[in-house]
Formats: C-alpha cells, sequence, structure tokens
C-alpha cells in the first residue's frame, strides 16, 4: 500500500500543470509577487472541502525592487499562492476521493466566514500582524474545533512573531516541538521520519514542527502545527516544474494531506 501511495504522488506530481518555464513567463507577465484584490476568486461555500488561506496586514510590505517577485508588492500572506493551494487540492482529490473545491478561499483572519471551515493556512507568520479583534476570532475559531497550518518561516526573529502572536490568541498555550509518533503524521500517510528538509536547505536550521494542544494537553487536541525552518507550500507550488527533488516534493504532500485529514477528524 506504502508503494501504490507513492506511485500514485508520483503520477499526480506529474500531471499537475505547466512547465517551470511557462510558469515563471506568466508570472513575469502579470508583473507582481502575489493577487491584488482584484486577483482573488474565492469559490462560493457548498459543503465541498474548501483551502482556506488566511489574510493579514503584515508587518512590513516589500516595494518595488527586492520586495515582490519581478518588483511588485511582497504581501508575505500570498507566497505560493494560487499554485500550492491548487496542487494541494488536486493531490487530496485523487488520494483520497474526498470532494473538494477547485479553487482556494482567501479570508480575512477577522471574518465571520473562517467559521464556515475545519482547516486554514497561513505563510510566513514571521510578518504576521493583527488588530485585537481578529486575534479573538481566530481564537473562537480555534476552541470551536478549526485547526491552522503555519508554514514557511525560518530563524528566530520569526520565531519571536510568530509567538508574540499566538500569545495574542491563546495566552497560556505552550508551543511544544512534536516528535513522529504523534497521530497526526499517521492519519493517512505513515510518516516515519520528521527530516523533511527545507526546499532550499538551511545550514544549522533544522526543521522543527511546532504545535499547541487543547489545554496544553497533549492527549487532547491538537489546535495547530508550525512548519518552523520549513516552507512545505514552496514544495507543493513547484511540484510540477522539476525545479525541486521530487523526495521534497512527496514529502511534502504527505504532510499536508495529513494535516487535512487530521483536521478532518480530530
Amino acid at each position: 500500500m506504502r508503494k501504490a501511495r507513492r506511485a500514485i504522488l508520483l503520477l499526480a506530481a506529474a500531471s499537475l500543470g505547466v512547465s517551470s518555464a511557462v510558469w515563471a513567463q506568466r508570472r513575469g507577465q502579470r508583473g507582481v509577487a502575489g493577487p491584488t484584490e482584484f486577483e482573488i476568486n474565492n469559490v462560493p461555500y457548498d459543503g465541498r472541502f474548501a483551502f482556506v488561506r488566511l489574510r493579514y496586514d503584515p508587518i512590513r510590505s516589500g516595494y518595488g525592487q527586492g520586495g515582490g517577485y519581478f518588483g511588485g508588492i511582497n504581501y508575505w500572506w500570498d507566497h505560493d499562492y494560487p499554485r500550492a493551494d491548487q496542487h494541494l487540492m488536486t493531490m487530496l482529490r485523487e488520494m483520497t476521493l474526498i470532494p473538494t473545491s477547485r479553487g482556494s478561499n482567501v479570508i480575512s483572519i477577522g471574518s465571520p466566514e473562517l467559521h464556515r471551515y475545519p482547516l486554514a493556512y497561513m505563510s510566513e507568520p514571521g510578518w504576521w500582524n493583527m488588530p485585537d479583534e481578529h486575534a479573538a476570532n481566530l481564537r473562537a475559531w480555534l476552541l470551536k474545533g478549526g485547526f491552522l497550518i503555519l508554514d514557511d518561516f525560518t530563524g528566530p526573529g520569526h520565531l519571536h512573531n510568530f509567538e508574540l502572536q499566538l500569545s495574542r490568541i491563546l495566552p497560556d498555550a505552550r508551543l511544544v516541538p512534536l516528535d513522529v509518533s504523534h497521530p497526526i503524521f499517521h492519519s493517512f500517510f505513515e510518516i516515519e521520519s520528521l527530516d523533511v528538509m527545507h526546499p532550499y536547505g538551511i545550514p544549522d536550521m533544522p526543521p522543527v514542527f511546532l504545535g499547541v494542544f487543547e489545554d496544553n494537553d497533549p492527549l487532547k487536541r491538537l489546535l495547530l502545527i508550525a512548519n518552523f525552518n520549513n516552507d512545505i507550500g514552496e514544495a507543493w507550488e513547484f511540484s510540477d516544474t522539476g525545479f525541486l527533488p521530487i523526495d521534497i516534493t512527496n514529502e511534502a504532500y504527505k504532510l499536508g494531506i495529513n494535516y487535512l485529514i487530521y483536521s478532518m477528524t480530530h
């Protein structure tokens, strides 16, 4: 079964979409780092599983040269959008037969719309910032049963900001490293090792999977998982291009699908 699932992952990855050259050309023609207000097309709620990406106002945005890709604005929350989200949903449909929406919804942390969905993803929490009312909405959603994935942040500075924002949501929360025995790593794929390296490799910064448990009790539900010193969304985005080794993209998909399954079963 394990070999069969790996084979399906390889086949699905090969069929995802355009080449890296075509994608680079398209991004260059678009000329911005990520979606503007008018490029976000959320799918209507219809009861099917939909991927939700959280939007926030960052500590700072990047502008012009050195800011976003191709000189556009760097919003931070939009990194790898929408291809990473769409690719993961394709894999979820192919591997599990779970009915999923074709698109990806971008929802503000403070929106009541968030409470319709069991899972949300946040990119670059090292730049995350929010008003108090947004923190309160996210806290209510987590305690109601929501599950949050945080991805694409590295180094002590970004970790500090993540911990600061987390303390505003759950003041008593304890952030703890997870080991491979936790059920989230066995909810669909049997993940045997957490040596899932950053797509570009970061010397002296080993990946760590951090979690917060309900009531800080490791026997209770996991409320969130943070891929620190890692970026599995990058692997999802470029999995159809040959740009990254397939072992990296495969492991990233295994983690992502396990996270999704865990969110719907706990």
